[in-house]
């Protein structure tokens, strides 16, 4: 649906500036005049520069950080009774963010226009998902809406200290795995060449390893050009077939199944799904809707189909345990706490035990990735470095004892 830009004033006759979805221009200035909006201009900005930013997809990131501070002193200014619409105006001065900055404004546009808060998000969806629409629409209904924003910020403050963890625990097997890359790639096309020469005329009888390496190196030499394209060409596909279904499906269930990486992605869905399902659950949203809001968020599609399946049980009136249960991609611990959880009443306390146990098992198994991932890394490098030993070094240490 196209978005329209509008000039309009309201009751008070102040000049209201914003944007609303709409299927034409019409549509769009019926549903402003039924907002008690007087229409001075509606039409598409196509040649704005920033909607022509708006376009760009890498330019349109907000940062976590950025939101979790949004919503912290969103939830502030509420507390202190300070008015949607001012407290919006305010943080759109304080956010250093340009983008963010755009965004705050035009949500405080469409809520002063007459639109709810959870409405006015719900046209950035690139920005606020259905999880803070959702749960921020529950805010409103059952007025607790600070209370809400405190819970989004402290979900959303979660996540970018589990995302910001992660990063920094794959920084060093990510380093070793690059620069062994690249290393090995400068020997065989560079390095092994020259000493190839020296090889061959010494009339030696070379072993097969050594054969191997310099016909290697021979083609990697004359076709480095074709190596490199067929290896950026195999990423460019590989990334072309993660965006298919089939490929997408491939890609999550590697990245649940593959050792030491696949434990600790699991229990990140499990976190997320538990923290998330908590959390709308406390802000009132039905098990159900609340189920179809976590789909949306958790990131994978294995969890996905787990989810949906979930949705399916609970809507024939079964429990959610019943259905988890059924999956191995579920601990079976959360699938028993979330059952004392449905039959005791306190699932929302329940899922945010289960929430903390597991980030803390993540805690520890990021805490020690180093020490899991070393002997992988010295495996591989004693590997290579038996291989070079073995393919030039001893060849050569043989020619010159023969002499």
């Amino acid at each position: 649906m196209p978005k329209y830009f509008y000039k309009a004033k309201n009751r008070s006759g102040k000049l209201i500036e914003g944007s609303v979805d709409a299927a034409s221009a019409e549509k769009a200035a019926d549903f402003l005049m039924q907002n008690n909006l007087a229409v001075i201009e509606v039409g598409e900005r196509l040649d704005d520069y920033r909607s022509f930013l708006k376009n760009i997809s890498f330019l349109n990131k907000v940062k976590s950080k950025e939101l979790v501070v949004f919503f912290r002193q969103m939830a502030v200014m509420i507390d202190a009774n300070i008015p949607i619409v001012r407290g919006l105006r305010i943080l759109s001065q304080q956010t250093e963010s340009d983008y963010l900055k755009e965004i705050i404004t035009e949500v405080a546009n469409e809520v002063e226009g007459g639109q709810s808060l959870s409405s006015a998000m719900s046209m950035f969806p690139n920005t606020f998902s259905d999880f803070y629409v959702n749960i921020i629409m529950s805010g409103e209904t059952s007025g607790r809406l600070s209370e809400v924003m405190n819970y989004v910020a402290d979900q959303k403050e979660k996540d970018y200290d589990l995302e910001s963890k992660i990063r920094g625990a794959m920084v060093y097997p990510s380093f070793i795995v690059s620069v062994l890359l690249v290393v090995g790639f400068i020997i065989i096309a560079f390095v092994i060449p020259n000493l190839a020469k020296v090889l061959s005329e010494s009339g030696a009888q070379l072993p097969w390893i050594t054969r191997a390496l310099l016909s290697l190196s021979g083609f990697v030499s004359m076709f480095w050009w074709l190596v490199l394209l067929l290896f950026f060409g195999a990423i460019a596909a590989w990334l072309a077939f993660i965006k298919t279904p089939q490929g997408e499906h491939i890609k999550d269930s590697l990245k649940i199944n593959i050792p030491v990486f696949g434990k600790i992605w699991r229990h990140i869905y499990i976190v997320r799904i538990c923290r998330s399902f908590a959390t709308l659950v406390r802000g009132g949203v039905p098990i159900s809707q609340s189920l179809s809001v976590i789909k949306g968020v958790v990131g994978n599609v294995v969890f996905e189909g787990i989810i949906q399946d979930a949705i399916k049980s609970v809507d024939e009136g079964n429990q959610i345990s019943e259905s988890f249960a059924s999956n191995k991609n579920v601990p079976i611990i959360v699938v028993q706490m979330i059952s004392v959880g449905e039959n005791s009443g306190k699932l929302e306390e329940v899922l945010e035990k289960s929430a903390d146990f597991y980030s803390r098992e993540i805690d520890n198994t990021v805490r020690n990735l180093s020490n899991l991932i070393e002997p992988i890394i010295m495996i591989v490098l004693g590997l290579a470095v038996g291989l070079f030993v073995a393919a030039v070094i001893l060849p050569m240490w043989q020619l010159s004892a023969s002499f």
